[in-house]
This record gives structure tokens, C-alpha cells and sequence, in this order.
């Protein structure tokens, strides 16, 4: 127990560092399930055909323990593992971090920050294209349609119900109305 006078001689990480089982516990469950699948898919396969071959049987196959029941242990620590995961990212993204050690100048994380290149990019883009001026063509998630079509086809109005007009679609403008039957040879022009 530490006395008054040990606390102030305490740093202020140290005074801020969390008990080792709120902080390892997740790194702890992975080892676990790493342990339980080698053993349960490695080592008890090889011991157990081991076994049946020094008792001079048959050799069977060993049956894993834990895909029992339709794999739901699996199942279950994919859901464990996989949330913890994303309970830390949204730790580290609200600020939070272990042991108290400080953030970089500038305050939180960079995620989500601009950067060249990726979807939605306002920079040229890569591999000496001269096309688009942002990635794959578009504006970025969530974005209005780029207002030149494809193909030849008249503008697509940018807009949507908010605007109070149509709802703005990506597919080009067609000035002949669809056929009622599939093409046949005859409507196909002559290969050279």
C-alpha cells in the first residue's frame, strides 16, 4: 500500500497507469485462443496418433474438442477478439491510451485526416493517369455525381429530391427507348 508521501513522489503516468488485468486483458484473451487452437489443432493431433500408435491400435484421426457444437468457441472468440479490437480503436481515438503516456503535439489522433491519394482524393491520381483529378472518377463518399456521363450521353442532373428535382443517377442518358426483344443477328452490323 502506497503512503501519502509515495504517492507524491509518484510521476503523473504512474498515478494514472491502470491495474495490469484492465489493461492486458485483451492481448491476454488472443494469447489464449492462439494457446487453445495450437494445442487443440497441432499438439493433441500429433500426441494422440502418438498414444494410439505406442498402444499398437489403429490410428484414427483426432476429433478437435473445440469445433464441438458447430465451432461456436470459434465463433465466440472471433466476437470477443474482434470487439475488443474495435473498443480499443475507439479508445485510442477519443484519447484514451495506457499507463498515461502523453499524446503527440497537436492533441489526438490523425485518423481521418486528409492525406494524398485514397478514395475521394483531390490530388491527381497515381500511376500517370491523366484522367480524373481524384480517385476512381468520383468526389468521395457520399458525394454528388459528377455532372459529365459517359459514353457520350447528355449530363446527369446533380441534384437529388432535396434539391427539389429527380433523383440523380450515374447511368447515362439513352435518346432511343429499349428494345422489347433481345438483339438477333440482324441487328448486329457486319464483321469485317
Amino acid at each position: 500500500m502506497a503512503t501519502a508521501e509515495d504517492y507524491a513522489k509518484m510521476s503523473d503516468s504512474e498515478k494514472k497507469k491502470e491495474d495490469w488485468m484492465n489493461s492486458k486483458w485483451r492481448p491476454m484473451m488472443g494469447w489464449i485462443y492462439m494457446g487453445t487452437c495450437f494445442f487443440d489443432f497441432v499438439l493433441f493431433p500429433v500426441l494422440w496418433s502418438l498414444l494410439q500408435a505406442s498402444l499398437k491400435q489403429p490410428v484414427t484421426q483426432w476429433q478437435p474438442l473445440t469445433l464441438q457444437g458447430a465451432g461456436l468457441y470459434h465463433i465466440a472468440m472471433g466476437a470477443v477478439l474482434g470487439l475488443a479490437a474495435w473498443g480499443r480503436t475507439q479508445e485510442k481515438l477519443n484519447g484514451a491510451n495506457n499507463g498515461g503516456i502523453s499524446t503527440p503535439m497537436g492533441g489526438g489522433s490523425t485518423f481521418g485526416a486528409s492525406t494524398a491519394g485514397g478514395f475521394g482524393a483531390s490530388t491527381p491520381s497515381s500511376f500517370g493517369s491523366t484522367g480524373s483529378a481524384t480517385s476512381f472518377g468520383g468526389s468521395g463518399m457520399g458525394s454528388v455525381p459528377r455532372t459529365t456521363s459517359s459514353f457520350g450521353a447528355p449530363a446527369v442532373a446533380a441534384g437529388g429530391l432535396a434539391a427539389g428535382g429527380a433523383v440523380a443517377t450515374a447511368m447515362p442518358m439513352v435518346s432511343r427507348p429499349m428494345p422489347s426483344r433481345p438483339p438477333i443477328d440482324e441487328d448486329m452490323p457486319p464483321l469485317d
